[in-house]
């Protein structure tokens, strides 16, 4: 077992028992790790509080990792950057309980990837210090993608059709899984593009939807055991 002082970005946590929580974080130094908290529900229990661990906070923990396929522990742990409105604004919240849910359907790794935690701290940092945001999740998602390993290859951008399952633009109609028409001009809006652009870019109800619905299908299509998000409903009632 070894004591790793490092940040962390919650993705979950579930009750176990009547006062414990496992909660599961992907951490910069090595990777997502999974918690076991015991007794922290108990009222008696002040020195780690429960909102430590909402959705996507952002933390400074030290922990006792083992390698033996076992729940680590963590020892301290304090807020690194506390949200202006994360959890008070109805629209940043949904978005963030929707996200938490793709990151953990989505990353498994278990090492290191300083890049992956970089990218995503500094978005939701951006999400938090925005008004604007009913596009985020958008591009969040699809540059997530960039460091999953799938990110769409723009070196033929000017053919008429994506194809999802391959993850390239290509001149026929001629594959099952392929997006092409309006579908694929709403989806290329997003395409090159960083988060402080976002704002110019337009989308109706439908055309948001529609584009977050072909997102997920790219997931599903290069993540093997991906689960589609069941907080998506929550996410276009209130968007809608």
């Amino acid at each position: 077992m070894a004591v790793v002082n490092t940040k962390a970005i919650v993705f979950s946590s579930i009750k176990y028992g009547d006062t414990s929580l496992i909660v599961r974080c992907f951490t910069l130094k090595e990777g997502l790790k999974t918690y076991l908290i015991k007794g922290i529900l108990n009222t008696k229990r002040r020195k780690i509080k429960p909102a430590y661990f909402q959705p996507l906070t952002q933390l400074q923990i030290i922990a006792n990792h083992n390698n033996k396929g076992n729940l680590n522990s963590i020892k301290e742990v304090h807020v690194l950057h506390p949200y202006t409105n994360m959890y008070s604004n109805i629209f940043k919240q949904t978005i963030v309980l929707f996200l938490s849910e793709m990151l953990s359907n989505s990353i498994q790794e278990e090492e290191e990837n300083s890049l992956l935690y970089y990218y995503l701290e500094n978005a939701i940092n951006w999400l938090d210090s925005n008004d604007e945001t009913s596009n985020f999740h958008l591009l969040f998602l699809l540059n997530l993608t960039r460091f999953l390993g799938f990110y769409p290859d723009l070196s033929e951008s000017d053919k008429k059709c994506f194809n999802l399952l391959e993850g390239n633009f290509m001149g026929l109609v001629s594959e099952k899984e392929v997006i092409y028409g309006d579908d694929l001009v709403q989806f290329k809006k997003l395409l090159g593009i960083n988060f402080d652009t976002i704002n110019k870019v337009l989308f109706n109800k439908k055309e948001r939807q529609q584009v977050l619905r072909i997102i997920i299908r790219y997931f599903e299509l290069h993540l093997d055991g991906f689960k589609n998000p069941k907080s998506l409903g929550v996410l276009e009632t209130v968007f809608s």
